[in-house]
């Protein structure tokens, strides 16, 4: 699985096209119901469990309920690496455990041209999502070092954007230097608490809430 600190860059590749960002259709959220304690929110990185049923917009039919259809299970994703469609990844950031919201999903960040099983193409799409439980995405001692190409314990700027151009190549897409170094930069504003120019592997391997 991806590490935690680094999930955040697959969704952020798809705002880059040949050297130009570009603007996305939004998701429409509406909170259903929110806890009254909440001790943390949902972050690209973290691993759900969610119930969820999903409806055609267009005529209110069900496609897919976890409640209802299958083993009748919750299910299990990490937000932000596309394990999902993009209106998820976009639509359940910022939740709390127990929390439900209903969401809009257009085309182009659900099924699009080419549809789905009971799903038409070009459908928006309805889903009212429960999440039940939130957990922390791996971030071990063990990607570090993978990631620390000269063994001396903490990240540089060019290591990284090594991992970057790696990963994407892994997954199929043609690495851009200019979008890379637009990462790099997020990641070390994020990452890099102390200024210094590197990430060290407690900064890597601590669970930050704000990611």
């Amino acid at each position: 699985m991806i590490p935690e600190l680094w999930t955040c860059i697959f969704s952020a590749f798809f705002f880059y096209v040949h050297g130009a960002k570009l603007p996305e259709p939004e998701v429409k959220i509406e909170v259903l119901y929110k806890p009254f304690l909440c001790h943390r929110k949902s972050k690209y990185g973290d691993i759900l469990l969610v119930h969820y049923d999903g409806f055609l917009e267009s005529n209110g039919t069900m496609f897919h309920s976890s409640r209802h259809h299958g083993d009748k299970n919750p299910v299990w994703f990490t937000l932000g690496i596309r394990e999902v469609i993009k209106g998820w990844d976009k639509g359940l950031q910022g939740m709390c455990a127990g929390e439900k919201r209903k969401l809009t999903v257009p085309p182009a960040l659900a099924y699009g041209k080419e549809g789905k099983g009971k799903i038409p193409p070009e459908s928006s799409l309805i889903f009212d999502i429960e999440i039940m439980e939130i957990r922390n995405g791996p971030r071990s001692h063990e990607s570090f070092q993978e990631m620390d190409l000269n063994d001396d314990w903490k990240l540089s700027r060019s290591e990284v954007k090594e991992y970057l151009r790696k990963e994407f190549e892994r997954h199929g897409y043609a690495p851009n230097d200019t979008h890379h170094e637009v990462m790099v930069e997020d990641i070390f504003q994020k990452e890099d608490e102390d200024n210094d120019g590197y990430i060290s592997s407690r900064e890597f391997t601590y669970k930050h809430d704000e990611l």
